[in-house]
Parts: structure tokens; sequence; C-alpha cells
């Protein structure tokens, strides 16, 4: 598994050179998201998509 650094590294090498720093900040930010969420699945932090209806029904 690669560390945060060279993920981070790597995603941003394969970019075009005519990206601008919010687009390098952005894929990162979704990059970081979508890790954490996967953390969180593994660790059993999380509801299935039943309960989320649920919830929200009763706003």
């Amino acid at each position: 598994m690669e560390t945060l650094r060279e993920e981070a590294i790597n995603v941003i090498s394969k970019m075009p050179d005519s990206a601008s720093i919010d687009d390098i900040m952005y894929r990162l930010y979704v990059i970081d998201k979508v890790r954490k969420g996967r953390e969180a699945i593994q660790q059993g932090d999380s509801i299935s998509i039943g309960e989320l209806k649920g919830q929200m029904e009763s706003w």
C-alpha cells in the first residue's frame, strides 16, 4: 500500500501540465475523503443505505 505522500506524488504526476493549484488540491481532497471513508467502513463505522433513508425520513 502506498503511503499518503507516494499517492499524492503519483496523482500529481499523472495530471496535465495545465492543472491549476485548485485542480491539484481538489484531487487530493477527494482522495483523502475516499481513504477516510474506506477506513471508516473497515472499522465498522458506517450505516446501511436503509438506515440512512430512515434517518432522512425522520427529519
